[in-house]
């Protein structure tokens, strides 16, 4: 049978066969098969092997990267790219820019430049958006160039300007959160604004929260009931700005995680009370990750020596950052303690990390530039400043 198929494909003979009983019979051209099958192949492979090589030579990408993203988009030649390249730098995106968007959005490569990434453009500068902002809003959600302008993007900057109230507030919430162009409007953000409003949350607190943290409203409408049920459950006023950062927080996170942060502060002695206590003063420190908190604790407990009760009394802490704020400033305290200087009275370890930069220096630097000269040095050798 071997045989005889090779020599059907050397001759280019047309072949039947026969099954037993002719029960079936099967009549084709073998090499017109394997040869159009090969050439498609062929082809494919040729489109795919330049679309990565293009991706690492004209775009900076390794060759992981452009293995993956030339599974979102292929082509055999450069014209198309070249003029999505260069429309985008004309535009004053920077290639690490114009890099970001190709990763997000492969297909943006073979886009209609006149009739789909023009008028997006056009639409943000005519409403206020700044060539930079332009650059960084697409940046850092290209999958915004996938949205219909006519039925998305204009529909969701009008929600958001008349909510907030000027192009200005509206600018600067998207500007924070690119994302909230892309969410549905009428199954989240309009349900969940108006479930806050049911619940009597001030019109004004919703307002204020939405600049600062524009994820409020994109939770899916079931969840975002269940965690302003939650949060109501755990005594919150809706009246007080506190609410909605709890919801926020709430939000975020399910049973489970919220059961694993606990644990994370019982480790060191904290009780459930003490733990909602702190959760009630600042929900954000809840969101913190686990290994944030255990470092955090660590650090106060075991390197400063303090008690971890003062995290109920100061839990904005856990939203300050340990690198750049925590540990640095740490430091210096241990430096001053450990020359002896009469520091102690000067010292409020609840405000300490909470000072500004500019008062932490003048208080606890500058005084001691002669005693201690090399405090300024050991503190921007902790934040890793510039000298």
């Amino acid at each position: 049978m071997l045989n005889f198929l090779y020599k059907a494909i050397h001759y280019g003979t047309c072949c039947t066969f026969k099954a037993p009983q002719n029960l079936y019979i099967v009549e084709t051209h073998l090499p017109l098969i394997l040869f159009s099958s090969f050439r498609c192949i062929s082809s494919t492979s040729n489109q795919h092997s330049f679309t990565v090589s293009y991706l690492i030579n004209q775009c900076g990408f390794s060759p992981e990267s452009a293995q993956s993203v030339s599974k979102k988009v292929n082509f055999e030649t450069p014209e198309k790219a070249d003029l999505a390249i260069s429309f985008f730098k004309n535009h004053g995106f920077s290639q690490s820019q114009i890099s970001s968007i190709i990763r997000g959005h492969p297909p943006v490569l073979l886009s209609k430049l006149q009739t789909n990434l023009l008028p997006k453009l056009e639409f943000f500068m005519s409403n206020g958006f700044t060539s930079s902002d332009i650059a960084t809003l697409l940046s850092r959600n290209p999958h915004l160039l996938q949205r219909s302008l006519k039925n998305q993007i204009i529909p969701s900057f009008v929600f958001f300007k008349n909510f907030l109230g000027t192009d200005y507030n509206a600018i600067t919430t998207i500007k924070r959160f690119p994302g909230i162009l892309n969410v549905r409007l009428d199954t989240s953000v309009v349900s969940n604004v108006n479930l806050l409003r049911e619940n009597g949350v001030p019109e004004s607190n919703i307002f204020s929260f939405l600049k600062q943290q524009p994820r409020l409203i994109m939770k899916y409408p079931v969840r975002f009931k269940e965690a302003v049920e939650e949060v109501k459950g755990m005594g919150f006023n809706p009246l007080k700005f506190c609410f909605v950062h709890a919801v926020y927080a709430m939000g975020g996170m399910n049973k489970s995680t919220w059961e694993r942060k606990v644990n994370a502060y019982k480790r060191w002695g904290l009780s459930e009370e003490q733990i909602l206590e702190a959760f009630g003063k600042c929900p954000s420190c809840i969101r913190a990750s686990e290994d944030k908190i255990i470092r955090v604790m660590d650090f106060f407990v075991n390197k400063m020596g303090l008690e971890a009760s003062l995290i109920v009394k100061r839990p904005v802490l856990l939203t300050l950052s340990l690198e750049k704020r925590m540990i640095p400033r740490g430091s210096v305290i241990e430096a001053l303690l450990s020359k002896g200087l009469e520091v102690k009275k000067n010292i409020h370890f609840r405000k300490v990390f909470e000072y500004s930069e500019k008062s932490f220096l003048q208080k606890f630097v500058v005084p001691y530039k002669e005693e201690a000269s090399e405090l300024l040095q050991l503190y921007k050798e902790k934040m890793d400043f510039p000298e």
